[in-house]
């Protein structure tokens, strides 16, 4: 699932992966740029708790953006497929200025998302200007490859990682979440070894990539974003492996990104500010 094609004269909207538990109330910074990026007090924000199974998300998190300042914030009980044909749904979508993809289960929320005409709406929206913000699950589905699972670790090994299809808000990029509280080095190494394709980030919690229309990526938050360039990879032993063998992987670059760091996914380079 490739981005939708930006028309021309028009600009791509950001895509913000969260990578979980970000503050809501005590400083709010990442909250507080997409509100600005959607347009301040004026911001039109729709909310999607798809991959929660708590009714309170969707409203609690209205009313997280309404004590920004924001002058409109809706959430969209989306539960089913059927939920996700839904005409005013999309026309609530098309309406917006930012949407935002709530935490949970991302396998809930690509069973229920994915090939629908919710999901080609966010699409659409995104490549016309509308920003699109995930937390946690709702980070994780936004690159075209989606991690649906795997083991805690350091380590890469032929087991480490299952994947399946995302949204496809961003190419060239796998991403996973939670990343050191929940120790998933090893498994987005094994993302990374199957195809030297796609950069592997890994996003901590409380901290947010910023990726604007230009694919470089701003790193907001407390914690770090670790980097994945497999450019220069010169062997991987993904193809030989057998079941739960450990990897051999040369030529990796590593890259650890604080508040303020930037990367540039389409010339993979790093820079401090």
């Amino acid at each position: 699932m490739c981005p939708a094609k930006v028309a021309e004269g028009e600009q791509r909207g950001f895509v913000i992966p969260i990578g979980g538990a970000e503050d809501r109330t005590e400083d709010p910074v990442i909250l507080k740029r997409f509100v600005k990026l959607c347009g301040g007090k004026d911001a039109k924000i729709v909310i999607i708790p798809t991959a929660s199974m708590k009714a309170e998300t969707g409203p609690n998190y209205e009313s997280v953006f309404n004590d920004l300042g924001i002058k409109q914030s809706t959430s969209l009980p989306i539960n089913t497929r059927d939920d996700a044909q839904s005409s005013k749904y999309i026309e609530e979508i098309e309406k917006s200025s930012g949407i935002f993809l709530t935490g949970g289960n991302q396998l809930r929320l690509s069973t229920i998302l994915g090939g629908t005409p919710v999901a080609q709406a966010i699409r659409r929206s995104n490549a016309a200007g509308v920003h699109v913000a995930g937390t946690s699950a709702g980070a994780a589905i936004m690159p075209e490859h989606m991690i649906a699972g795997g083991p805690t670790g350091a380590l890469p090994n032929e087991q480490g990682v299952t994947l399946a299809p995302g949204l496809g808000l961003i190419n060239k990029l796998i991403l996973d979440q939670h990343f050191s509280q929940r120790n998933r080095l090893g498994r987005l190494l094994s993302a990374v070894s199957y195809n030297p394709f796609a950069t592997g980030i890994g996003i901590c919690e409380d901290t947010a990539a910023f990726i604007g229309p230009d694919g470089v990526l701003d790193v907001v938050g407390q914690g770090n974003i670790t980097v994945i360039d497999p450019s220069d990879l010169k062997y991987s032993s993904m193809a030989e492996a057998k079941a739960g063998d450990s990897i051999t992987l040369i030529g990796l670059k590593l890259h650890m990104l604080s508040s303020g760091a930037k990367y540039c996914l389409k010339t993979r380079q790093a820079s401090p500010k």
